[in-house]
């Protein structure tokens, strides 16, 4: 009896692109893939189009397909969960719904797997066809997250990836609500190998990350993966604790030599309002962790399912 190998499909708004990821799939598995019985898990995150309506009717006529369908949208790394935590295989993939993640590579993540490798990831090496600020950003965040987080993040790596059953049972283990899947699959270890590729473009849609939404995202990664902004923030109230008391010294001894005709008000204010802008982006970092505290003490569910077929 062939292995099996679920793969995981995140969907929002992607009625145009489901049936051409699928048509990839079913390719790909009938020309390189044929040691491997596939089951295309599609995960509906709460989309608007008819997403549902096309996978359904792909599901009718090939029993390989499958689907969960959640009670709304959770975001795309809720519904990562909901299928590897689903879904029962031997292997398991992770990719998006767009065609940004070619199946095409499916067969070298497979043969790393044999070569003895648990993991198989997808390693984009340019970012043609993207905005530049939105390229910069992406190099900043990864080269700032490495710096200060013990959890290494390969520039570049994407969640499309193929990795064994024990690497899936270590992930769904974690269950926090607020997740980084990027640091996930690198915290849990394991013997990994990336696969580098050119940068596709969508094939049909609009992508739903804005470029707000990337950088709440870098921001969660950050916040989950390294203590640094915490650290950050001690250090800079010690320094401009001890910049404080040096421009006051400074102040004191002037008026004490030259006099004081203004008062002192002017230099007061200054230093009211740094200590006090200070004192509000302190309380900003520190509450996104209380915050994350917060939610993670609710104990609320991941994903709830409205359907799974």
């Amino acid at each position: 009896m062939p292995q099996s190998v679920a793969i995981i499909i995140p969907c929002h708004n992607e009625s145009e692109n489901v049936p051409l990821i699928y048509q990839e799939l079913v390719k790909t598995f009938r020309d390189d893939l044929t040691a491997l019985q596939a089951q295309i898990w599609f995960v509906n995150d709460g989309s608007s189009d008819d997403t549902l309506q096309q996978i359904k009717q792909l599901q009718a006529k090939d029993d390989q397909v499958h689907f969960i369908d959640l009670s709304r949208s959770f975001g795309k790394e809720a519904a990562m969960y909901a299928g590897l935590s689903t879904a029962k295989a031997d292997y398991y993939a992770v990719m998006d719904a767009d065609l940004q993640d070619p199946p095409a590579m499916l067969p070298d993540m497979y043969a790393a797997l044999q070569d003895g490798y648990d993991m198989a990831g997808a390693q984009r090496i340019d970012r043609s066809g993207e905005a530049r600020m939105r390229s910069f950003f992406s190099d900043l965040f990864y080269k700032f997250i490495n710096k200060v987080s013990q959890t290494q993040i390969v520039p570049g790596a994407r969640d499309f990836r193929l990795m064994t059953r024990q690497v899936v049972e270590a992930v769904i283990q974690m269950t926090e609500r607020n997740r980084f899947s990027k640091g996930l699959f690198s915290w849990v270890g394991f013997k990994t190998k990336y696969l580098p590729y050119r940068n596709i473009e969508r094939q049909h849609g609009e992508t739903s990350w804005s470029f707000m939404g990337l950088l709440r995202y870098a921001l969660d990664g950050i916040i989950d993966f390294s203590e640094a902004p915490l650290t950050f923030v001690s250090i800079l109230g010690i320094v401009s604790f001890v910049g404080s008391f040096l421009a006051l010294i400074f102040i004191v001894v002037r008026a004490a030599i030259y006099g004081d005709p203004t008062a002192g008000w002017p230099s007061m204010v200054s230093i009211f309002l740094m200590i006090g802008g200070l004192q509000l982006f302190a309380l900003g970092i520190v509450g996104r962790y209380i915050g994350r505290i917060y939610l993670e003490t609710k104990r609320r569910p991941i994903f709830i399912a409205r359907e799974i077929k």
